[in-house]
């Protein structure tokens, strides 16, 4: 089975009202626990490489790492896994251009942070060459507040998706896809303290994501798979392990699982997860350590490490994407 593209993998959601989840990948343990999972749930899958991710990892390494976990499904699941490889938050038509030269089917040009008219520019010259190539394009509207990798927005210079532009941005671009801002935000720390309300237990809820947002865009574009990035819920149970074994992660929220999963019901047909892998890795990774402490071969601790990243992304496609048995 070739890589593919993610235009059927987005009809088939959007009709079956589920979504497909798209991982960050950075390193092998990362990318085996992932399609591991999506193995064992028999779910369509986007692996999601960011600017960052190509200057850690090197664009070539991080290619045939996937090549070689296509080549391992084929060998080992007993049916076709569709794996979608896509350019998480490109920056410029460069960056665009050199993913799509080097394999990817599926890319992102975030031009959000330019005014509409340039936005519209920037998102249809990448359009432009990707669909010469074969390769779909992600865009957005409205900016996220948070920090991951290189992306870094102030709440201030935060704005939620206008829906009254969207018509005008997809029929002028031709993008395939259209990630909106409806109140999810990048990284661990997604909203402070004062944003949010504490429960009874003193932990911090986030305030709720904008639904209203999201099905006047639907009503606008029917039929149009929209794309929710900084959709981390930040699992306490891995931040407690994380803060009890060395690490400081005051105030760490995300968004409720069960937002998530109303949004994948209805016109989300992706949504992309990052920081929950981070913190399931690293606390398995911590807690290791702090159990074993002679121990120094990475091998034993980069086990469980994989093994936390296949349980937290087999636990999203099943309880939170509805995308498990998809493929």
């Amino acid at each position: 089975m070739a890589i593919v593209t993610s235009k059927e993998m987005f009809k088939k959601a959007y009709d079956g009202g589920y979504a497909v989840g798209a991982f960050n990948v950075n390193n092998m343990e990362i990318i085996q626990g992932i399609c591991d999972a999506a193995i064992e749930q028999r779910a369509p899958l986007i692996l999601q490489v960011s600017k960052g991710a190509r200057k850690y990892a090197n664009h070539i390494y991080l290619m045939k790492l996937i090549e070689a976990a296509v080549e391992d499904a084929e060998q080992n699941a007993g049916f076709d896994l569709p794996i979608c490889v896509h350019l998480d938050h490109g920056d410029s038509f460069e960056l665009c251009k050199s993913c799509i030269d080097g394999g990817f089917t599926s890319v992102m040009i975030d031009a959000s942070s330019k005014p509409f008219a340039e936005n519209i520019e920037i998102t249809r010259q990448v359009v432009a060459y990707a669909h010469d190539h074969g390769v779909v394009v992600e865009a957005e509207l409205g900016t996220l507040a948070g920090v991951e990798d290189e992306v870094k927005v102030s709440a201030e210079d935060s704005s939620y998706t206008r829906p009254e532009e969207v018509e005008e941005f997809v029929s002028k671009t031709g993008c395939d896809s259209l990630a909106i801002a409806i109140g999810t935000s990048h990284g661990a720390y997604k909203f402070t303290p004062e944003q949010c309300t504490r429960n009874e237990k003193g932990i911090l809820v986030p305030p709720p994501l904008r639904f209203d947002v999201l099905e006047e865009v639907s009503k606008r574009l029917p039929g149009f798979p929209i794309v929710l990035h900084g959709s981390s819920s930040v699992p306490q149970e891995f931040v407690k392990i994380i803060n009890e074994n060395g690490g400081k992660m005051p105030d760490a929220v995300g968004i409720p699982e069960e937002q998530l999963r109303k949004a994948a019901s209805l016109s989300v047909c992706k949504i992309n997860i990052d920081s929950d892998l981070r913190l399931a890795m690293t606390a398995s990774i911590r807690q290791y350590l702090a159990e074993h402490p002679a121990d120094f071969d990475p091998r034993q601790y980069l086990k469980p490490g994989r093994q936390a990243i296949k349980d937290m992304v087999a636990h999203k496609m099943v309880d939170v994407l509805g995308c498990n048995g998809k493929a």
